[in-house]
């Protein structure tokens, strides 16, 4: 009142509020679903520290949970910052959630001149003898297809050691099988492309007359 009987227009100071206002608002939004978000995620739980996740194409161990933020530790020792609100509208796959067993599959192909069943007993002694392939459960051989090229196989194993470098186990256990298929005679195709040529009386070409063109 002050203000407007010295004849200030306060109508100018009304709409630079109002402005401000909703620009605060619209800056306070993402905090305050970051802030909700981190509250659901440690009353419900899932995720916590220490479990092997995947967020789009990040894959780490959760080492730290904060009310705006959630820190991933990637296999590269990079330390991730990923708002909690991804956590709840987005999709996350929790490797460890249960326990920290993970099934790693391992195909196999083999020419058609070998024995499947001594397939299956080589890939279960390779299994066996690697020392962070759990025993329980079993690790176990799928006869998956009958390739172009190949009999097709899938090794499967778990282990709780590798829950980090699943690929790295994928890896040796390659290492091993292709060992193991040497020393048993087990060949490993590559792609064949048989052509066949049918028998036809029309030649290739034809001889050009000579005599043509002359008197």
């Amino acid at each position: 009142m002050v203000l407007q009987s010295a004849g200030i227009d306060l109508s100018a100071l009304t709409v630079l509020s109002g402005t401000i206002g909703i620009g605060i608002g619209f800056g306070l939004q993402n905090i305050a679903n970051n802030f909700f978000s981190g509250v659901i995620i440690l009353l419900e739980r899932p995720v916590k520290v220490g479990d092997r996740i995947q967020v789009g194409e990040i894959n780490g161990d959760v080492v730290r949970i904060a009310i705006r933020s959630t820190t991933i530790l990637t296999n590269d020792n990079i330390n991730i910052i990923i708002p909690n609100s991804e956590f709840v509208s987005n999709q996350v796959i929790n490797w460890s959630h249960n326990d920290r067993n993970l099934r790693v599959t391992v195909p196999v192909g083999v020419s058609y001149s070998s024995d499947p069943e001594e397939v299956k007993l080589v890939l279960l002694q390779v299994a066996d003898d690697h020392p962070d392939i759990l025993q329980t459960p079993r690790p176990d051989v799928i006869f998956s297809d009958f390739g172009s090229s190949s009999l097709d196989f899938e090794l499967r194993v778990w282990t709780k050691t590798r829950i980090q470098t699943p690929k790295i186990l994928r890896s040796e256990m390659n290492f091993r099988i292709f060992e193991a298929f040497k020393k048993r005679g087990i060949e490993i195709p590559f792609p064949q492309t048989d052509l066949h040529f049918r028998s036809s009386d029309v030649p290739f070409w034809e001889k050009k007359d000579e005599s043509c063109g002359k008197g």
